[in-house]
């Protein structure tokens, strides 16, 4: 590859310790992933240097923070290929840009009858919020069936189109099948029947090339902590046109224009939807993230994690009993799996004491667990500064396991 795998790893000094005296193999990178030092100092260094909080304070300080931070708007919109920095709303992560969309479109545009498309492979944060807006404002919430190979079944995403369908919201991939969902597809056919579409990117952001105005989304939702930024740090990412009727998620300070105790008016965008002091800091180690990424080469990083996931597979394949959940032809690096009958937790629980970190339960996501009639599976995700040799040690790690399960 065009890249030093060995030299990536020193970037990133928590993948250098021993777990139960084993050297530690970190593959729950869906979860979250490990920070490189250059993002870890870009955000200790504002801490150490420039703490201060932004956009209200006239003194050096605040101002030299609040430009640190508005550079990563103008760099997160351009990383995602958005017509303006002004459709980059800054917030805690995917779940509360979630929140924010199903709060503001929602009140603003939703009515009694409406209905809301989402699909069977959802995270539990892009199905809870709109069930709660379906609750207050009389919305249905339709599903899309997802295939034996874990796919969406298209036949039935078009079927569920019609006149009442005010909003798709649906991953671009799944956080427990890896599937890389047709999101160009859907969103074709939604406008064609004149609906907005929101797509949850927070396993996408760091796996595909994602270009908004391509995708001709009205929503994108990320997160930092899964692209190798600070937790706490998310972006919503709106079609100006949508975001400019919208009111406002949360009030506070920096999201209005004028307050007074006969009325309020709201500061233009995307500050209107960006209550309160910000997690600047965060903001600033996001666009640390983005900075390492693209000096790195994002289609050498995309094609180092393909390889390696199909390594794995093909690996993973050979060990007595496993069992694929989801073999969809468009795949990300995440392989979810069964042992024979033993229970994730116990699989999970042994590899910990070898050394490995993967990733039990249903993954926030138990309206897919019930889809395939299971209670969960283990997960091992993958990202660019894990490597073949790893790769051997779980399949040998596994063989032990069955072994050891029976």
């Amino acid at each position: 590859m065009a890249f030093d795998i060995r030299k990536i790893r020193d970037d990133f000094p928590i993948l250098h310790q021993d777990v139960n005296g084993k050297p530690l193999v970190y593959l729950d990178n869906a979860a979250t992933t490990q920070k490189p030092l250059q993002v870890i100092d870009a955000e200790a260094a504002v801490y150490k240097t420039i703490n201060s909080n932004i956009h209200r304070g006239v003194h050096h300080l605040s101002n030299v923070c609040t430009e640190a931070f508005e550079e990563v708007r103008k760099k997160t919109a351009d990383y995602i290929n958005a017509e303006s920095s002004d459709e980059v709303i800054f917030t805690r992560g995917t779940t509360e840009s979630v929140n924010l969309l199903s709060s503001s479109f929602g009140e603003t545009f939703l009515k009694e009858g409406d209905e809301i498309i989402l699909t069977e492979m959802e995270h539990h944060s892009n199905i809870v919020p709109w069930q709660l807006l379906a609750q207050r404002r009389g919305v249905t919430v339709k599903v899309v069936p997802v295939t034996d190979a874990g796919e969406l079944d298209m036949q039935g995403f078009s079927e569920l189109l019609n006149e009442k369908t005010s909003l798709v919201a649906v991953t671009h991939i799944s956080n427990v099948l890896g599937t890389i969902n047709p999101v160009e597809e859907i969103i074709a056919l939604s406008h064609t029947a004149g609906v907005p579409v929101m797509i949850d990117g927070a396993q996408a952001i760091h796996h595909v090339p994602v270009d908004v105005q391509k995708l001709d989304c009205d929503f994108y939702a990320f997160s930092g902590h899964k692209m190798y930024a600070p937790t706490g740090v998310g972006v919503l990412y709106g079609k100006r046109k949508w975001l400019q009727q919208m009111n406002p998620y949360q009030g506070g300070g920096e999201m209005i224009d004028k307050v007074s105790f006969s009325g309020t008016t709201f500061n233009d965008l995307p500050y209107k939807f960006e209550a309160g002091t910000p997690n600047y800091a965060g903001v600033i180690g996001l666009g640390a993230a983005i900075d390492y990424l693209r000096n790195m080469g994002l289609e050498d990083v995309w094609a180092y994690e393909h390889e390696l996931f199909e390594y794995a597979l093909k690996k993973m394949s050979a060990v007595p009993g496993i069992r694929f959940v989801g073999q969809a032809r468009h795949h990300t690096s995440v392989i979810s799996f069964l042992l024979g009958d033993a229970h994730p937790f116990d699989v999970g629980t042994l590899l910990d004491k070898l050394g490995f970190a993967l990733r039990t339960g249903h993954h926030c996501a138990q309206p897919l667990m019930d889809r395939f009639r299971i209670s969960g599976t283990v997960r091992a995700s993958f990202a660019f500064y894990n490597t073949r040799e790893e790769v051997d040690n779980l399949v040998e790690a596994l063989k032990r396991v069955a072994m050891m399960l029976g």
